[in-house]
């Protein structure tokens, strides 16, 4: 150690420099002992002071004691527990020394005699932060030792510069605890979320490893009526009663949103992982008081099992995701553990959404039509467009296949705008050539086209450029789009109708949601819903609906189409008790454009009941 006092601050800011929150505690440690050998004493320590427990903390002491107990009393003491010595550190601002009292001649005497004392000397110098106390130097003597004002001086230097010290490991850790944190729940965030997967995925540790994927279902509904304020709330209190319910030293992460992921520290199996997801599940539906309101969401749960040295962390989370997915599609508040179908099911998912970016501009859409019949004649009344897409290795596929997808992506609206412009096409190039003028084409109307703006001039105009006369479209809207959105419904079919666009309420009685509104608005067809048609003649509860919906028919003077009739006996029921006009496989499969200009030209379909 240097000689005088101020190369020994020099000293000290040297070994400080250097100081990273990785080395901070071996550092300081190397500075007490100087400071020890240098000012003759025998114990020196450095503590932190934690304000927000109100707690002194152990940062580095010499010479380190032997045989520390586990845990430490000294690690931690609370300012409320402590002697006044460790109470005064909380606040104190200038250096304080105590020493043996009485200072006799007599003791003094014990001391030159090299005799045991039992009294000790003390200089604590307080670490400041602006006006806030952040630590405590301190050094003890057994037995007394005067301090020089020149002395205290520098030992207040030395206080700034680990003040400083701590300061910038404290700023250090906060900055690795943001990374590692999500900053409005205090979960771990998804890097860290990865970072733990990695090494518990790694070759040679135990599994399986489990990951349950959380999803809350409806918190738009929150954000939309109290506000973000209110949906954040709600997720920190979500997120608290993962942690006070997860089993163990549990890692749980936000992802970001409403989605969360919880990785059991210890192995368990698919039904294990399961019981934990419901059980988590349960604490989560309880009600959150927010703004007077007491509000829940159910939450769908994803269970996936990855094996270390096997599966990757993206393995992992995948497939997490798909069952969490799986569960959402299933109507929500579910527990779903993944399985190789779903494997399958989002490959195909994803295989459709890839190729279904192009799908219009590739020329791979076609329309097959379902001829409608009076069962009465054979005669063709009317044929409903049918989409089917020319997929590259699929082959052909069904609306079933891809039209969710394209709800999903926001192409719905331009898949129905195809339609349109191509049923109206072929049917006006049907007409022109002598054949189907006293049929009508049905082309199925979508949710978002329905609201669209405009959408009443874009048929107008696929009906103008094509030639078609009023009476010759219909439009099929669900039974339950009617209700979802009655006065914007109304202004548009109000629209249709000036447009001279017929309109049939598809898969009509699965509800019977629209059957208040149907005497305002103008509608022209009803369309009894396949379900209730393809038990006729066995079911006697489909008999008794189907009844209901001719006679309600009846009252409102609407046409009446009966979906899905595929056998001989519900055709005839359906003939007996009046209605007359259908389409189903018992009639005639979807066929395509040419053979159905070529249906059209012979004008009727063979009916042998």
């Amino acid at each position: 150690m240097p000689e005088s006092l101020d190369l020994v601050v020099t000293s000290v800011a040297t070994q400080l420099m250097g100081a990273t929150s990785a080395t901070a505690k071996d550092v300081c440690q190397n500075v007490l002992a100087d400071l020890v050998a240098y000012f003759g004493v025998d114990v020196s320590f450095l503590r932190r002071n934690d304000h927000t427990i109100r707690a002194s903390v152990l940062v580095a002491e010499w010479p380190v004691r032997p045989g520390i107990p586990d845990p430490d009393p000294l690690a931690v003491v609370y300012f409320t527990d402590a002697d006044p010595v460790f109470a005064m550190a909380e606040h104190q601002k200038e250096p304080v020394v105590f020493r043996p009292e009485p200072a006799t001649d007599d003791y003094q005497r014990t001391i030159n005699e090299g005799r045991q004392v039992a009294a000790t000397s003390m200089a604590c110098v307080p670490l400041l932060s602006g006006e806030v106390t952040s630590g405590v130097l301190g050094f003890v003597k057994f037995g007394d030792r005067n301090w020089t004002d020149a002395e205290l001086n520098a030992l207040k230097a030395i206080a700034s510069l680990l003040a400083q010290v701590q300061a910038r490991v404290d700023a250090e850790e906060q900055l690795r605890y943001l990374a590692d944190h999500d900053d409005l729940t205090g979960l771990y965030n998804r890097r860290a979320l990865l970072n733990h997967l990695d090494v518990r995925l790694a070759d040679g540790q135990p599994g399986p490893v489990s990951a349950l994927f959380f999803d809350l279902d409806r918190l738009k509904a929150i954000n939309d009526y109290l506000g973000h304020t209110a949906g954040d709330w709600f997720i920190r209190v979500l997120a608290e009663r993962l942690r006070r319910s997860a089993d163990g030293p549990t890692v749980i992460a936000r992802l970001g949103g409403d989605e969360f992921v919880v990785v059991p520290a210890t192995p368990m199996d698919a039904e294990a992982a399961e019981a934990l997801a419901v059980r988590l599940q349960a604490a989560l539906r309880e009600r959150v008081a927010i703004d007077g309101e007491m509000l829940t969401r159910t939450v769908s749960i994803g269970v996936a099992l990855g094996m270390p040295g096997h599966d990757s962390t993206s393995d992992l989370l995948r497939r997490a995701d798909q069952a969490v997915l799986t569960a959402k599609n299933s109507g929500g508040n579910q527990v779903a553990v993944f399985t190789d179908d779903m494997s399958l099911e989002n490959e195909f998912r994803n295989d459709i959404e890839l190729h279904l970016q192009t799908v219009v501009e590739s020329g791979a859409l076609l329309l097959h039509y379902l001829p409608e019949v009076d069962m009465r004649t054979g005669d063709i009344v009317a044929m409903e467009a049918l989409v089917r897409w020319q997929h590259p290795t699929r082959g052909l596929l069904t609306p079933d296949s891809f039209i969710g997808v394209a709800e999903s992506i926001n192409m719905a609206g331009e898949l129905g705008r195809w339609v349109l412009r191509t049923a109206c096409a072929e049917f006006a190039a049907w007409r022109s050539r002598g054949h189907g003028k006293e049929s009508v084409v049905r082309i199925n109307v979508s949710p978002v086209q329905l609201v669209t703006e405009g959408f009443v001039e874009s048929v107008k105009g696929a009906m103008a450029d094509n030639g078609l006369p009023p009476g010759s479209v219909c439009l099929e809207i669900t039974e339950t789009v009617v209700v979802q959105d009655i006065e914007t419904t109304r202004i548009t079919l109000d629209g249709l109708k000036e447009a001279g666009v017929l309109v049939a309420i598809d898969d009509f009685g699965t509800g019977y949601s629209a059957l208040s509104q149907l005497k305002s608005l103008p509608v022209d067809t009803l369309k009894i819903d396949r379900s209730f048609v393809r038990e006729l003649g066995s079911d006697p509860g489909d008999l008794a609906i189907v009844r209901a919906i001719i006679a309600l028919a009846e009252a409102f003077g609407l046409e009446l189409v009966a979906e899905g009739v595929e056998t001989r006996a519900a055709a005839l029921t359906l003939l007996r008790h009046g209605c007359h006009r259908a389409q189903g496989f018992l009639l005639s499969r979807p066929i395509a454009a040419g053979p159905m200009e070529s249906l059209l030209a012979k004008g009727r379909i063979d009916v042998d009941f």
